[in-house]
């Protein structure tokens, strides 16, 4: 019986806790576009080309 009153606090606090995080992910603007991030990953990103290696500065010029 005595447990009780360990764990109520502890899940008070884990309550504390999550509303603390909902409410900065709110505020945050966590949840406002939920569409776009969805349909990101179904379009490949542009990569960028590759600039053309550069010679060693320690290397001799002939």
């Amino acid at each position: 019986m005595n447990i009780i009153f360990v764990l109520i606090p502890i899940a008070i606090l884990f309550v504390i806790i999550a509303g603390v995080v909902f409410f900065w992910a709110i505020r945050s603007e966590q949840f406002e576009d939920l569409d776009r991030q969805g349909s990101n990953i179904l379009f490949d990103e542009e990569q960028p080309a590759r600039k053309p290696a550069k010679p060693a500065d320690h290397d001799p010029q002939p």
